[in-house]
């Protein structure tokens, strides 16, 4: 029971079937600090335009507040979330690995059970436990990020060299294929891209040689291609996105009315609480669009201010990354870097019309309880990293 798994984790005083201390002991450096005051920012960023945004639906629903609360208990949960997870030591999450991936998988194939997974706006995406709805796919994103990470450090070179490709390929491949697959049989192309995206950033900094990074990505392109134009729905999107003036009635209908929103608002904006995009023109206005409403009410000033905030959570991610060991939290502060900036950028581009629409949403602004909770608590794991990375250089550990 109390052997150790390796020189370093003794000289740590970690057994191989004892947990770590549970709490970290790392200061709140300026890293950590700075990714928390970005996340905060962004979370009341995002509880006052989910008000707002939603409005207008919800009070046709009965109760003008009814998002705007239910996005509120979300956010008390995920903030929890993110406190715990801060105060961590990274290598629990490595124990935990395995059971929240287990826990995605069951919940990925429960959705597609019928009687089981409850269906929204054309896709079988959520389960309900009592009042709680969620999505299995969105744990699946943070699993999947732990669980090849925690993978590749079990099979890391002792020597400290650079990992073979194919024990790079292996783990890594046929799991992204398998979550794949069941994904999108929901459909969700959007959360599918997420994870190739997640799987890809894992493979990048565990030093897959570029040539390879280049293959599977044009391999990506081309299967996301393939799978834009088989699915009607999808093909009117992209056809939509390239030429939305042939369609103004449908198929460019949401990227026209984004656009309207976006040039109205001017530098300033029409005011908080004011925009028309949200009054039945831009559909989905607290989900995938809300940054359309941002522009519209907060002006390329509100605008600008976001794209600030993820270039800052972009900035410290990386340097978190970098201050790490080389090893599990190395890795894991890289991913999660990529994996909610990359989203953000997703949802920005197909906002404003660089990319078609794929359903992405806006990380901790958008409307969504389990996208909110997995975030924050993502994020809080970023900053366990910051605050442990000092601790474990010193020790000589891997965090």
């Amino acid at each position: 029971m109390s052997r150790d798994v390796s020189p370093d984790a003794a000289s740590a005083g970690v057994g191989r079937w004892r947990l770590p201390p549970a709490l970290s002991t790392g200061p709140w450096n300026a890293d950590a600090s700075g990714v928390t005051v970005v996340t905060l920012l962004l979370v009341l960023l995002g509880l006052l335009m989910s008000f707002s945004a939603s409005f207008v639906d919800a009070a046709e629903a009965g109760n003008p507040f009814g998002v705007f609360l239910r996005q509120g208990v979300w956010a008390t949960i995920g903030l929890a979330g993110f406190v715990v997870a801060a105060n961590l030591d990274p290598r629990v999450w490595r124990r935990l690995a395995w059971p929240l991936m287990g826990m995605a998988v069951v919940g990925l194939v429960l959705v597609l059970v019928d009687g089981v997974g409850i269906s929204r706006f054309g896709s079988t995406r959520w389960l309900g436990i009592g009042p709680f709805v969620f999505q299995p796919s969105e744990l699946a994103k943070l699993a999947t990020l732990l669980w090849l990470a925690d993978i590749l450090e079990r099979k890391r070179p002792r020597d400290g060299s650079l990992h073979a490709t194919d024990h790079l390929l292996v783990p890594a491949l046929p799991v992204l294929l398998g979550l794949a697959t069941l994904v999108l049989l929901q459909p969700d192309l959007g959360t599918t891209i997420l994870l190739g995206l997640i799987v890809g950033a894992v493979l990048w900094v565990e030093g897959l040689p570029a040539r390879f990074v280049a293959m599977l990505g044009a391999i990506a392109v081309a299967a996301v291609a393939v799978l834009a134009v088989v699915a009607p729905y999808r093909l009117a999107r992209v056809t939509g996105w390239l030429d939305p003036e042939a369609d103004p009635l449908d198929g460019g209908f949401q990227l026209l009315q984004s656009r309207f929103a976006l040039g109205s608002g001017g530098v300033f904006g029409v005011g908080l609480g004011s925009s028309r995009g949200k009054w039945n023109f831009i559909p989905n206005p607290d989900t995938d669009f809300i940054f359309a409403i941002i522009g519209e009410e907060l002006g390329l000033l509100g605008a600008a201010g976001v794209l600030a905030l993820f270039g800052a959570l972009l900035y410290l991610g990386l340097r978190i990354a970098y201050a790490a060991p080389q090893g599990f939290g190395r890795t894991v502060a890289f991913a999660i870097t990529a994996w909610l900036v990359g989203q953000a950028l997703v949802n920005i581009g197909a906002v404003i019309g660089l990319l078609p629409i794929t359903g992405v949403t806006l990380p901790l602004v958008s409307v969504g309880g389990s996208s909110l909770v997995s975030t924050l608590v993502a994020l809080g794991i970023l900053v366990g990293i910051a605050r442990h990375a000092p601790a474990s250089t010193s020790r000589g550990g891997t965090a």
